[in-house]
């Protein structure tokens, strides 16, 4: 699996592993099955590897770093993120989490980008994760808290960076218009943007990855199949988008599409892997697996050869924006 980087972030494969299912995002994810998942991105040649406090209140955190424990340091990058403090909370311990995972409400969330609520956090994350450092920090959905986390926060990070705690900076959102502050007003290294650049939402390429790439700082694409839509063959009745039932008109979208590519002999997940890597300020595509048949069938996708016709039909329909400018064809595959 190739290896992708810009001039301000470390190397990362261009498939990585998101390990929000291993903190049991929405349902329980066995020990088993959480390890397998890791296991078979390893074999696959996946060696980045996204998690958060946030997915099962340390729980993602906990089983990826037993999952990795024992493997060369050297060969993998890990990310963590920043912002959302876990506190302990023994009053609500008897409950459920209420932030979308299956685990017991042992910790509350505590939005926090100070100095002190981010020293804590990773700290936090170093010992859950059971390392001496991480390779990227995300300021995580800031999207409220703009003005401390992009002072305080970046500033914070930045420091940690230059003591060698961690190599990389940025920030992680469901948006591009504060990613884009961050690369213009701020010194972070790496952003990841969660569903804006996709087949079916192209947010980010409006200003974020021009701008990104024109000054060296790689882009993480995560949410590429739009929480649903775009995760199946053929966009099944009841499909989400953005995590809400997708309207009639975004499901025809994503039906044309599934079409064109029909037409190409390409899946519609295989498209939708592999049209973000199109830019050249993309460095990796983020997915998410909940078991080894996951993992595998994620490697399996980014292995398809989508052919560069596929993406000019498209484009001539109107259905993706015309940017010729960016594509190259290497090995077969279009990439920037």
């Amino acid at each position: 699996m190739r290896l992708r980087s810009s001039t301000r972030t470390p190397e990362l494969t261009e498939l990585g592993l998101g390990a929000a299912q291993l903190g049991n995002l929405g349902r329980v994810t066995s020990d088993e099955d959480a390890r397998g998942t890791v296991d078979a991105a390893w074999l696959s040649g996946v060696r980045y590897f996204d998690t958060a406090p946030h997915y099962g209140l340390g729980l993602s955190e906990r089983r990826l770093g037993a999952a990795l424990a024992g493997r060369p340091r050297a060969e993998y990058a890990v990310s963590t993120k920043v912002g959302r403090l876990l506190v302990e909370s023994p009053e609500t311990a008897r409950l459920e989490d209420d932030g979308g995972f299956a685990v017991p409400a042992t910790h509350r969330r505590s939005w926090d980008f100070s100095r002190d609520g981010i020293l804590r956090s990773l700290e936090g994350s170093l010992e859950r994760l059971g390392l001496d450092h991480v390779d990227i920090v995300y300021l995580h959905d800031p999207d409220n808290h703009w003005q401390q986390a992009s002072t305080t926060g970046v500033d914070t990070l930045v420091e940690l960076r230059d003591q060698g705690v961690v190599k990389a900076v940025g920030a992680g959102m469901n948006q591009a218009a504060m990613l884009t502050e961050f690369v213009r007003r701020c010194d972070v290294d790496v952003v990841m943007v969660a569903g804006r650049h996709t087949l079916l939402d192209h947010t980010a390429q409006d200003e974020l990855l021009p701008l990104a790439h024109a000054r060296g700082v790689g882009v993480v694409a995560a949410a590429v199949y739009n929480s649903g839509l775009l995760a199946a063959p053929r966009p099944p009745a009841g499909a989400t988008y953005d995590y809400l039932p997708a309207s009639g008109e975004v499901s025809a979208r994503a039906a044309t599409i599934a079409d064109v590519c029909e037409r190409h002999g390409v899946t519609l997940p295989e498209a939708a892997v592999a049209y973000p890597l199109l830019h050249p300020a993309v460095t990796s595509v983020v997915l998410g697996a909940r078991d080894a048949d996951q993992s595998r069938t994620n490697a399996d996708r980014l292995a398809a050869g989508v052919p560069d016709t596929l993406w000019a039909e498209l484009t001539a329909l109107g259905l993706l924006p015309a940017d010729p400018a960016d594509r190259t064809t290497r090995n077969g595959r279009s990439l920037a």
